[in-house]
């Protein structure tokens, strides 16, 4: 029996966070964003894009991706069989989101820094 304080937290608590489930794990976020850069690619050339990333976890994210239709996966029928992936409009939708979040970042990161450093050299306890 599930009682109301321990009961999963509903879309209305923070409208947000399917978004972020979607959007923001780890290799989602570099994967759109390189592909909304440098437009279509191969897979090996996604993958030295995004750097660091293994090829099988590259494949289950374009998979998720074009599941939730961020990502558009073309098969060619050639020897050897060439495949590229590309970001859709709704993917394309998301730019705004990137540009906002990039003028955050560069405006605060060192802000983030700056209060890491004090928080670390307090009588806090480290995270």
């Amino acid at each position: 029996m599930t009682s109301e304080a321990t009961a999963a937290p509903t879309l209305a608590s923070c409208p947000i966070t399917p978004v972020v489930d979607i959007v923001f794990s780890r290799w989602t976020t570099p994967i759109l964003w390189q592909l909304n850069t440098h437009g279509r690619q191969r897979f090996s050339d996604l993958r030295a894009l995004v750097g660091g990333i293994t090829p099988k976890v590259l494949t289950q994210r374009l998979r998720q991706l074009e599941r939730d239709g961020l990502v558009s996966r073309t098969m060619y029928g050639e020897i050897p069989p060439r495949v590229e992936y590309e970001i859709t409009d709704l993917g394309r939708s998301l730019a705004p989101v990137f540009a906002s979040l990039v003028t955050w970042s560069t405006g605060h990161l060192t802000e983030v820094d700056t209060a890491r450093e004090e928080y670390d050299h307090s009588d806090k306890p480290l995270p």
